[in-house]
């Protein structure tokens, strides 16, 4: 008996820079969200990253395992040796010089690294929901990172198309990440709205006009619902690296100085601290060469003790409970007027007060980026805030106060909402799959 709509399920796939997630809609548009088990905690979502492990085979030849997602970062933090860990492929997806990287003397092209994650999350997601998986509906982002063009957010499309195919799917059809989670906020609604959705990843922010709601499925959405979008390649990483650079750095030495020949100069290049700012990059600076570097800057230093801290800090692997602390810290000045960082890990022990207002000092220019980027918006499709029902915003860093500013200001704070920010971009993308047979 062929196999009616009714009976069928339908895939949505949220790729992310930094987190991916998988939903499965069946033919009455009931949602489930894929978990993923992290240290014994049930997660919804699958970390974006990809760990590479040199082993020798029995007959003595040097090979590669992969690890990916939760796996990966526990093999990670295990190893006492460690491999190679990369996260945000997919922020290179709209380059055309970045073809690949060399690991372990192989080079890798960046499609075939890519497929080794969306091809696992396939895998978890197939057992988890018991059936194949090689048809998705999978999200994008309006502008890629980097992208500078439609010409560079075609070839991302293309290159990511690729990745899925490798992966092992046979169909795939792309939709624009903040119209999918407008369709998750569309299947709570029994009126018609007109709304503008902002979607906060990793690494974009990418906003959507639109008209939503039970009328306008009723008689078929049209091209004429979506009235407009945009996007900035920038969002919850960027905010990140700056509390890194502005906070965490400066405990490590990134101010501190040192003699030569009688002036005071930089104790160590600022392209060490640059690593600090992705967790991932801190095993490449165990090194000779940086331990000579920090060793001759510890001696010079009219602060030892900070280096000390950053020579622990890289000789233990912290990177990644570093970032954690970042997260911690950046969740509660979203609660809170002022917070500590904390950061007791290993030989080091870091606590240092920090304000709401000057985290968003930090990020003054991001934020501009994103109010050019909604009020392009707005000029654009010619519409007034006045004219806008709600606002739904998505991804974690909608949880920023400062961000929340930019959108009460403009619409005024009862328009504004929220919901499942983690995974409703994957939900509505699985709605949208059904909604399209």
């Amino acid at each position: 008996m062929p196999e009616t709509q009714s009976h069928r399920n339908f895939i949505g796939i949220d790729f992310g820079t930094t987190n991916s997630s998988v939903a499965l809609a069946d033919g009455k548009a009931e949602v489930r969200l894929a978990s993923f088990s992290f240290r014994g905690t049930e997660m919804p979502s699958f970390r974006s990253v990809l760990y590479l492990e040199q082993f020798r085979s029995p007959g003595g030849a040097k090979r590669a395992h992969s690890f990916t997602g939760p796996a990966a970062i526990e093999r990670y933090l295990e190893a006492s040796e460690k491999g190679r860990l990369i996260q945000s492929l997919k922020s290179h997806l709209s380059s055309r010089s970045l073809t690949g990287t060399e690991v372990f003397g192989r080079r890798y092209r960046l499609e075939e690294l890519l497929s080794r994650i969306i091809g696992d999350l396939r895998s978890h997601a197939e057992r988890q929901f018991g059936q194949p998986i090689r048809h998705a509906m999978v999200g994008r982002p309006v502008r890629f990172v980097g992208a500078e063009t439609t010409e560079d957010d075609d070839f991302a499309v293309s290159r990511l198309r690729e990745v899925f195919a490798m992966a092992g799917f046979e169909q795939v059809d792309f939709e624009m990440e903040p119209i999918a989670a407008a369709c998750a906020y569309e299947s709570t609604l029994d009126h018609d709205e007109l709304i503008l959705i902002g979607d906060f990843g990793g690494g974009t922010s990418d906003f959507s006009l639109l008209r939503v709601g039970p009328g306008v499925r009723r008689r078929g959405r049209t091209a004429g619902d979506l009235l407009g979008n945009s996007g900035v390649g920038l969002a919850g990483d960027a905010f990140d690296a700056r509390i890194i650079r502005k906070l965490v750095s400066p405990a490590l030495g990134s101010n501190a100085e040192a003699r030569s020949l009688n002036k005071l100069l930089p104790a160590v290049p600022a392209w060490i601290y640059t690593n600090l700012e992705r967790w991932h990059y801190l095993s490449f600076l165990r090194t000779n060469n940086v331990r000579e570097i920090l060793k001759s800057a510890r001696i010079r230093t009219l602060e030892p003790e900070k280096i000390e801290a950053l020579i622990a800090l890289i000789e233990e692997d912290l990177g990644f409970q570093l970032h954690q602390a970042v997260q911690r810290v950046k969740f509660e000045l979203s609660h809170s007027a002022a917070a500590e960082f904390r950061f007791c890990d290993g030989t080091l022990d870091l606590k240092i007060p920090v304000e709401r207002g000057e985290f968003e000092a930090w990020i003054a220019e991001e934020l501009a980026a994103i109010e050019q980027c909604v009020d392009a918006l707005l000029t654009g499709s010619g519409i007034h805030p006045r004219d806008v029902d709600r606002v739904f915003l998505t991804g974690g860093s909608s949880f920023v106060p400062a961000v929340r500013r930019i959108f009460s200001s403009r619409f005024g704070g009862e328009r504004l909402r929220g919901g499942n920010e983690f995974t409703s971009v994957a939900h509505g993308l699985a709605l949208r799959a059904a909604a399209s047979v």
